[in-house]
Formats: C-alpha cells, structure tokens, sequence
C-alpha cells in the first residue's frame, strides 16, 4: 500500500513538472503570436456550392506551407469566378520556424474572428494574413488601419527630438534593408516593415507616412504602433537603456543598427527558442531522473519491509 502511494505522489510530481514547463514554453511563444488587431468585410461570401469555402481553404494550406520557407508570400486560388487572392508576411527579424508558427495560427483566427466574410485581415505582433475576393474595393497604400500609442508621457526631456533622430535613420534603413529595419538610438528602440511586394522607394514613402502619423498621433507617448495598408512602424523609448531584446533587428548600442527581410537571424529569436528548448529540455531530464530515483528507492525500501 505504501508503494502505491508513493507511486501516486511521483505521478503527481510528474504532473506539476510538466505542467511548469508548458507555462515556459508558452511564455516563449507569445512574443509574436499576440493578437493586434483585426480588419473584417461586412459582407459574408453568397457560397451554396461551397466553392468559395474551397478555394480559401486551399489558400490557407498553401500560405501556411510557404510560411516555412520564407517571410513573405502572395497567390491566388478559385476559379474565374471564385477567385481569392491572400498573403501573409512574418517580422523580419522571425526565423522561419518562428514564421511557421506565428502563421499556422492565422487561419483559425480570421474563421473565429471574421467567419466567412469576403475579405478579412489578421494582425499579430510578429506576423499577418490578408486575403480578398476578385472585385473587393480597393484601400490607399498609406490608409491607416490600426494604431496603438502607449500611457506613459515623457514630454520636455529631449524625447521627442531622440524619437525623431531615430525615425530618421530608420526610414532610410528600411530602403536598404529592402523593406525591413529595426534600430536603437539613444533609448529609443525603432521597427519598420513594409509588405513584401513594395518596392525600396513606395517602401520609403510609406514609412515616412507612418513615422509622421505616430508624431502626430501619439505625440509624446513613450511608445507607439502604427500600421498602415503597405506598412507598419513601432517604437519604444527606455530612460534606462533599451533591454537586451530576442530579435535580431535590435543592438545593445545606442546607434548600431541591422535589418533585411531577407536574412535569417537564427541568432536572435531562433536562438532564444533554442535556448528555451535546451532548459526545457534539460530541467525534463533532471525531473526525470530524480523520479527513477524516488521510484527506485520505494522499490528497495518495500523490498526491505518484506523481509
């Protein structure tokens, strides 16, 4: 009988390990999988023969199976006459492991949160899902979809000049980062990106719309999200120093910078996952062994009793 409570309480141990490394594991992941915002057509798709639901489930399978291999991907599916054009485009400083991730969970999120509609858009923070049927109306490039500006206030201490020097330098970045750049200047933490078909010059353009729409609108806010149809930007100002960060885009200096959404930075947010994935693993097989242990001692000590 002793063995067999002893034998409960090594399942109840494995229980709570286990339970505790689910939480860390977790915790990892929500850095880019955190819902954003999401942009839903009125109109519901008129499908009696299923054929619309046909062709976006095809274009969810194949927008997922690309996110594998690259950041960014467009294509179209249906017929003449169910035609549905989709994309999705991950951060650029995610690996494809973390892309695969972060997209695989945008086709359940737009069913849940749009359903049907015949046009729908997903945004998460570290990656997004568009797709519209053949003849939706069409939005400006520079339309401004979302924006997100933080409580905090640091107006007359140099901020907004910091912000401003750190804008600048982060929309010429994402021209030779062909779409992506993320930088850190004096505190001030910038991200731009732009979706993937754009070309360097629209590229420009639009985050030079983003960066003045976040002065206006977020004015002296510490931080700032704004996102436009063709691009988005985010900043972060820390008076006492940016924290080191798991993307690659960002640098421990107050002025170096790196970006391209053609990279892939392994040794960044990859490398965190890895990280994450030898502790997880390690703290498993050290819970492990001390369990045989205990088992093993029950065993030897009923055996003991026995005699």
């Amino acid at each position: 009988m002793g063995l067999s409570i002893s034998f409960l309480n090594i399942i109840l141990m494995m229980s709570l390990l286990f339970a505790d490394l689910n939480v860390v594991v977790e915790s990892a992941t929500t850095e880019y999988t955190t819902l954003i915002y999401k942009g839903c057509a009125r109109q519901q798709f008129s499908d009696p023969s299923g054929l619309y639901s046909q062709a976006l489930s095809a274009m969810f399978g194949s927008l997922v199976s690309q996110s594998t291999k690259t950041r960014f991907y467009k294509t179209t599916t249906g017929t003449s006459t169910t035609t549905i054009t989709g994309l999705f485009q991950c951060r650029g400083d995610l690996s494809n492991h973390d892309c695969y991730n972060c997209v695989s969970r945008l086709p359940v999120l737009s069913d849940k949160l749009c359903g049907k509609t015949i046009a729908s858009r997903v945004q998460l923070s570290g990656c997004y899902l568009l797709y519209e049927v053949a003849g939706f109306s069409q939005i400006s490039g520079m339309e401004m979809l979302f924006k997100t500006c933080g409580k905090s206030n640091i107006a007359g201490t140099g901020f907004e000049e910091r912000r401003d020097t750190a804008f600048g330098v982060m929309q010429n970045g994402v021209v030779s980062g062909h779409g992506f750049y993320a930088t850190t200047y004096e505190s001030v933490y910038v991200l731009g990106q732009c979706e993937g078909d754009v070309g360097d010059t629209d590229c420009s353009g639009c985050i030079k719309n983003a960066l003045e729409k976040a002065q206006v609108e977020c004015g002296s806010s510490i931080s700032g999200q704004i996102y436009l149809h063709k691009c988005f930007i985010a900043y972060s100002y820390y008076p006492n120093g940016v924290p080191r960060r798991s993307s690659s885009s960002s640098s421990s200096s107050s002025s170096s910078s790196s970006g391209s959404s053609n990279s892939d930075p392994s040794s960044s947010t990859g490398a965190t996952g890895k990280t994450v994935a030898i502790i997880v693993g390690g703290a498993a097989g050290v819970g492990f062994l001390v369990i045989c242990l205990l088992f093993a001692k029950n065993l030897m000590r009923k055996k003991h009793d026995d005699y």
